[in-house]
């Protein structure tokens, strides 16, 4: 379990000594100790810590510049920070240090039952927010799961329909050997051309079962791979469907390349993809039109898929990704909270809505590289 953490900052070693075993008598936490303003930086930059005790009388550095210079920085800002004192005591010196950012004074000779208490406050509330935090991802992960578990059985009729046709194939191959077999027409051009036809359909029949196998391994790793793939393999997977329901598909994209696990991408297309034609469908839609194209530049591809649906209800757009709201009568609310959990968790992206002219606008924002 992740321990409380905290940072002493004191240019003397044995305050810094007497001070962490006087919280360590009461409290199991994890210490991490500085004997300058610039060594603490350095711990901050690399550690996540929840308090900084600090001394005010340093050298080069000191308490209230450190302070000051904490605020400034977006990952210390917010840091809660004690100081510890045996000289400013002076109103003005506290007024100043409150002005700074912080939040409680300690005075030397240090009080240990005053330490303990004010500790106590800081190590609760960390307690607190950290349980509402485990309460909450233990939440998304059941919605992912949900959402996955839903996906699934949507993809097996998927692969149901594309194992359908090949096996019909050989089927037919099968009674064309034993036709051509009673009227005696095998000959080796015959048997080659069986063979050729036959393993063909085998090995897409492998493929499709290995795509979809890889699709759902959570495992991957991260790697940079090309957009264009995902957005191929995410087509061909619903190519059959998306012919059936005469859905036209306008795909222009480049040599986009992009940083995370693909099989997790092409759930996020396939997802967002499967709502188009959703749309379509429920709306009996007449041109039914999906455009997915791409951009880039140093820091960011950004994947837009734009479909010819009418767009979504303005009072439903800011409530489209929230867990369990949904438009569609059978729907679970799941997809499309987990397409953006996806988006955000695996490749600290972004997953915005917006309507056209046209219908509904899905906007990917997906930062390049590691």
């Amino acid at each position: 379990m992740e321990k409380f953490s905290i940072l002493l900052v004191d240019d003397v070693a044995e305050n810094i000594h007497s001070l962490k075993m006087m919280i360590e008598d009461s409290f199991d936490v994890e210490i991490f100790s500085a004997l300058s303003a610039q060594e603490g930086m350095e711990i901050l930059m690399k550690e996540d810590i929840n308090l900084i005790l600090t001394d005010i009388q340093m050298p080069e550095i000191d308490g209230f510049e450190f302070a000051e210079y904490l605020k400034s920085i977006e990952k210390t800002k917010d840091i809660p920070l004690i100081f510890i004192t045996g000289i400013y005591d002076k109103d003005e010196y506290k007024r100043r240090g409150y002005d700074i950012g912080a939040i409680e004074y300690i005075t030397k000779p240090i009080d240990d039952v005053l330490l303990d208490a004010k500790l106590k406050v800081y190590i609760d509330i960390f307690e607190r927010s950290k349980k509402r935090q485990d309460e909450i991802e233990e939440k998304n992960e059941i919605l992912i799961h949900q959402a996955k578990m839903a996906t699934m059985g949507e993809m097996i009729g998927v692969i149901a329909h594309q194992l359908k046709q090949p096996l019909n194939i050989l089927s037919l191959y099968c009674n064309d050997v034993k036709d051509t077999y009673k009227l005696g027409e095998i000959d080796d051009e015959f048997i080659d051309d069986f063979s050729k036809k036959t393993k063909d359909n085998i090995a897409f029949m492998s493929q499709t079962i290995d795509g979809f196998r890889d699709f759902f391994n959570p495992k991957k790793p991260k790697k940079k791979f090309l957009l264009k793939k995902v957005i191929d393999n995410s087509i061909e997977l619903l190519l059959k469907q998306l012919e059936k329901n005469n859905v036209n598909l306008h795909v222009d994209i480049a040599e986009e390349e992009i940083y995370g696990v693909d099989s997790e991408l092409e759930q996020v297309i396939l997802n967002l993809l499967t709502n188009a034609q959703d749309a379509f469908i429920e709306r009996k839609v007449e041109n039914r039109d999906i455009y997915v194209t791409a951009g880039t530049n140093k820091k960011y591809t950004v994947v837009v898929i734009e479909d010819t649906a009418g767009g979504i209800k303005e009072d439903n757009i800011e409530k489209i990704f929230d867990p369990y709201f949904t438009t569609k009568e059978k729907g679970t609310g799941t997809g499309l909270y987990m397409v953006k959990l996806v988006v955000k968790t695996s490749f600290n992206g972004e997953l915005k809505l917006e309507n056209s002219q046209r219908g509904a606008k899905f906007i990917l924002i997906l930062p390049n590289g590691n």
